[in-house]
Parts: structure tokens; C-alpha cells; sequence
């Protein structure tokens, strides 16, 4: 895994992560580079902030539930939106994930572009208050710590309905004993 790209990969939380920014959490991982390091964002943590309270242009747009989620604890004020695109092309204020090609229809979205030149491209929107970032060779550590799986992702994992539920269905979707993992106390100790 050292040498291949994680983007458009899913990043979950192992039980032993402890950090509350990150415990149960899902990240799909949007760019990972050598020289900048590894930028992704949190996707089941929504907040009750609705999109249209802070970006009302895009808020017809957005794939409920329509609130804003947060991204992780890195820009914390600034927005980014990903999106699910039709077609073969690469429309004007989206840019594709680099990575998986079953990924390869989920994009960055570029907010400062009127929403109307991607309305008839998006399937689905999703908008996300900050990101998790990790310098150069700072996630692979983590990665052999033991903090986070890394899986394959499906487009319909950043657009989930229930976010509360993505990272048990994640999971139990990988079988085995990461399906086992699912169903893990949130408290071992009540165990």
C-alpha cells in the first residue's frame, strides 16, 4: 500500500481510534500526493446546519439529508462539495477523483461556479465543512498503527441516507471479520 494512491479510497476508523474528531468515522479520501500529502472528508458526520443557510444557491442541489456535514476538523469555515456526475465527460466546475474508476464519477466541486451550468450533470451533492488532512507519510503511520481500515469505496457511500449507519455498513459489507467489527459496542466496557 506504500506505493499506490488512496484516493477515492474509504478510509474507517478501527475501534482503536480514539480521537473523537474521528471515532466511527468514514473518510473517502479525495486527493493523495507525495509531495502534499492526503486531504479526505469525514462522510458521516452531519451537522444541523441546513446547506441553504450557508451556500442557498446549491441548496436545491444537495442530496438530503440537506444540511451541511462536517469534514473534518482541518478549515473548519470553509466549504467543499462533492458530487456524483452522469455521463463520460468531465463538466465545467467538477473535477474527478483520481483512483478507483468505479470512483471515478465522484467529484470535487467547485462552489465559486453558478450551480446551474452542473444542475443537469449532478446525481447527487453532498457539501462539507472542513477536512481531515494528513502530511507526507503521516496516514501511512497511522495505517500501521492500526487506526484506520483502508477499503474500496461506491459512490453511494459519500451520498449515504442514514450517515449514522455508513460506517457499520461499510464494514459489514467487506464479510469476514471486518463484518464482525460492525457490530462492536461503542462502549467495550459495557460489553
Amino acid at each position: 500500500m506504500e506505493d499506490a494512491s488512496l484516493s477515492g479510497k474509504l478510509l474507517a476508523a478501527t475501534p482503536l481510534l480514539g480521537d473523537p474528531n474521528f471515532r466511527r468515522t468514514v473518510i473517502l479520501v479525495v486527493e493523495d500526493e507525495d509531495e502534499e500529502g492526503t486531504l479526505g472528508v469525514v462522510l458521516n458526520r452531519p451537522t444541523h446546519v441546513p446547506v441553504g443557510q450557508v451556500l442557498e444557491p446549491w441548496e436545491e442541489l444537495v442530496t438530503g439529508p440537506s444540511v451541511v456535514f462536517r469534514g473534518g476538523p482541518v478549515s473548519p469555515n470553509s466549504a467543499l462539495a462533492l458530487a456524483l456526475v452522469r455521463g463520460a465527460g468531465e463538466p465545467l466546475g467538477w473535477r474527478s477523483l483520481e483512483g478507483s474508476p468505479l470512483m471515478s464519477r465522484i467529484g470535487l466541486v467547485d462552489l465559486g461556479t453558478p450551480p446551474e451550468l452542473l444542475a443537469a450533470e449532478i446525481t447527487s451533492l453532498r457539501v462539507f465543512a472542513g477536512y481531515a488532512g494528513w502530511g507526507v507519510g503521516q496516514l501511512q503511520v497511522e495505517i500501521d498503527e492500526g487506526a484506520w481500515y483502508v477499503l474500496g469505496g461506491q459512490p453511494a457511500d459519500a451520498f449515504f441516507a442514514e450517515p449514522e449507519r455508513l460506517w457499520p455498513a461499510v464494514l459489514r459489507r467487506q464479510g469476514g471479520d471486518l463484518a464482525l467489527v460492525a457490530t462492536y459496542p461503542d462502549d467495550p466496557v459495557l460489553n
